[in-house]
């Protein structure tokens, strides 16, 4: 036998169990769902859920939350003030049984029909576990013409219970504290926490106002929505749906198996759809659920259901077409429930999602019978429904196969040198030093080749006119060769912002091969135009590469000026003027030739050599007007197209052959 066997035992006295407030301060994940952030965000729900169960009772229609520089927090309603004075039934003070007892509370009979009868803070732990897992806390409660005060520290009270006569007529209940480091592993909540938190909270609980105070920054911030969820979809559609906003509400009960005892569920929902924003929320007794649970099962049952029975009876699929899935619906689905029950199966204590088989069955069976009526009694809107919910479908089916044809096109360890045709490679692998020049055409790839550095300067030719990708759609784009060529010589993804096609997104730049790509075309019409198109493509897929200053334009210059022995390039026509201002003598001039037609020493002179080369960034700050002048020339807007040419074409006409 080892030491450790012969000395360590296990018996009747090995089993210890945590007591008081270590119950929570020792795991708090237990109670909370974790000890970082989240966990103490947590804590601070519990506090605002009484209070909000107490509004929703009808005590009170107000709730001020303040957040304060040393992180600690106050919520105070005015509710009917928390019970803390003496309890005969139980033989002691309520405060105890609130503040140091988990498991306690007033809320478990709610399915008889007495206080709290939908309640968000069901499960007895909260106000107690909070409590528990705070550094100091500070209650102060306004009931029955006395004011109550209660001070604790780590979960221990200190002074016991202080009741002074008062006048005031206001009732309610303040709670200050501080979460404790020793329990949380953070507890610097984030303002942005709180914001969420009760626009949520104000959007379910219609006309109760937040009111909420950041000492950080000294503003104040105030939530409510009058018609609760109705303006909340009201405010996400923004008058952009192509449906009228549908309103129900409804109110039953049942049971979740024969054996167990029968609970009341009233639920409301509101819905619309549209093409600019999709919303799906779920909430029960005011808790937002995160992960749904049984409303979301049952909208997704109810929804194809529904919507796909209307398809199958119109004849709008296609033969041997696939059936529509819930994806396709929620797309262009903005969709809020807000449920209540007397009893309700959390799936953990965080109430981040429900399991009541009886909601579930009773939310699929009503919303099936409401979209099969709504439909019924509304054509035009059901057509648009089922055709948009089809066009959702087919784009994602045709994003299927785009995926996995651009993932192959893409993707792979083969070497681009074999893989990527013309394309010259340079033989530094250092990628702070390496360039890639996109250049027009087989003839300037010649020229190029000869005239760079090729121990840092690659070559990729760009064959013929390249797609316009403002315009086209992903799919062809990326059956486009020169653009796919042009990726995988770039070597760092895509970037893809389309819903459809979001799993094609594989931009990486830290796998990006160059430390400039640089577009080098011709300086005539063609030249500007095909320069257009390639900053149009790396906009619309690499729009970082731009943003991180890596992308640039190689000037080309326009006149080449001979005086005797010596040779100048003009790169504009003020040039020219200044250049021939200092020459004595003879002198030739002639327009510049095609990058193709060059020598390699001029090239490498005018255009490669980093000391002499003029390169113009693509910035930034240019991104946005370079996005609106390329939509302009090249997008779908034909009039205004017309109108910019009409007053501003004459500045773009060519008079080089003009004698």
């Amino acid at each position: 036998m080892s030491e450790k066997n012969i000395n360590s035992s296990y018996n009747n006295e090995s089993i210890t169990s945590l007591k008081g407030a270590d119950r929570v301060r020792l795991r708090p994940s237990v109670i909370f769902g974790s000890d970082s952030i989240e966990g103490c965000q947590h804590s601070v729900f519990e506090i605002l859920s009484n209070s909000i169960d107490e509004a929703r009772e009808g005590f009170g229609n107000k709730i001020d939350i303040k957040v304060f520089k040393d992180n600690s927090i106050s919520i105070k309603d005015y509710g009917r003030g928390i019970p803390v004075d003496y309890n005969q039934k139980e033989e002691r003070f309520n405060w105890e049984l609130v503040f140091c007892e988990l498991y306690a509370g007033g809320k478990y009979s709610n399915n008889s029909g007495e206080n709290y009868e939908f309640s968000l803070g069901l499960n007895g732990l909260g106000t107690c576990a909070t409590q528990y897992s705070s550094e100091y806390m500070d209650v102060i409660v306004f009931r029955d013409g006395y004011k109550y005060e209660l001070h604790f520290e780590k979960g221990e009270n200190i002074g016991g219970l202080t009741k002074t006569k008062t006048s005031q007529k206001e009732t309610g209940t303040e709670i200050i504290w501080r979460p404790d480091k020793e329990v949380f592993t953070d507890i610097n909540i984030p303002i942005s926490y709180f914001k969420d938190i009760l626009k949520k909270q104000a959007i379910v609980n219609a006309g109760l106002t937040f009111e909420l105070y950041d000492e950080n920054t000294d503003e104040t911030s105030i939530f409510v929505y009058e018609n609760g969820i109705k303006d909340y979809i009201s405010e996400i559609n923004n008058d952009k749906g192509f449906t009228d906003i549908q309103y129900y509400e409804t109110e039953t009960s049942g049971r979740d198996r024969e054996d167990k005892p029968e609970y009341k569920l009233k639920f409301q929902t509101a819905f619309c759809f549209n093409n600019d924003s999709n919303l799906i929320e779920y909430y029960h007794n005011s808790s937002f659920l995160e992960y749904g649970g049984s409303p979301d099962k049952a909208v997704k049952t109810a929804f194809v259901f529904a919507i796909d029975k209307y398809i199958k009876n119109n004849g709008l699929y296609k033969k041997d077409e696939k059936k529509i899935t819930f994806s396709d619906i929620e797309d262009s689905l903005i969709l809020v429930i807000n449920s209540f029950s007397t009893m309700t199966s959390y799936e953990n204590q965080t109430k981040k999602s429900i399991t009541n088989k009886f909601i579930q069955d009773a939310m699929s069976d009503y919303f099936k019978h409401q979209l099969e009526v709504y439909f019924i009694e509304n054509k035009i809107e059901a057509d648009k429904i089922a055709n948009q919910v089809l066009a959702n479908k087919r784009s994602r089916e045709t994003a299927e196969k785009t995926r996995v044809s651009i993932r192959k096109k893409l993707t792979g360890n083969i070497d681009i040198n074999n893989r990527v045709e013309k394309f010259v490679n340079c033989r530094s692998k250092d990628v702070t030093k390496r360039e890639i020049y996109i250049v027009e055409g087989d003839s300037a790839l010649g020229s190029c080749k000869l005239g760079r550095n090729a121990e840092f300067q690659a070559i990729m030719p760009v064959r013929g006119k390249i797609l316009n990708c403002l315009k086209a759609d992903y799919n062809k784009i990326f059956a486009n060769s020169i653009i796919t060529d042009l990726l995988k010589v770039l070597g760092c993804g895509v970037e893809i912002k389309s819903k459809h096609n979001s799993d094609l997104n594989s931009f990486d730049i830290t796998q990006l091969k160059w430390d400039k790509v640089i577009i080098c075309t011709d300086a005539d019409v063609d030249g500007f135009q095909i320069r257009t198109l390639i900053l149009t493509m790396l906009y619309r897929l690499v729009p970082s590469l731009i943003k991180e200053k890596k992308v640039y334009i190689a000037e080309s210059p326009l006149y080449e000026i001979t005086a005797g022995k010596n040779t100048f390039f003009a790169y504009s026509d003020n040039e020219k003027t200044q250049i021939l201002s200092k020459i004595k003598g003879k002198y030739k001039i002639q327009r510049s030739k095609g990058l193709g037609e060059n020598q390699p020493e001029m090239m490498w002179e005018t255009t490669m050599n980093p000391k002499t080369r003029r390169l113009i960034l693509v910035t930034p700050d240019t991104v946005e007007k370079t996005q609106e002048k390329f939509e302009l020339l090249l997008g779908e807007n034909l009039k205004g197209r017309k109108e910019y040419i009409e007053e501003y074409g004459h500045l773009y006409i060519d008079l080089s052959d003009i004698s």
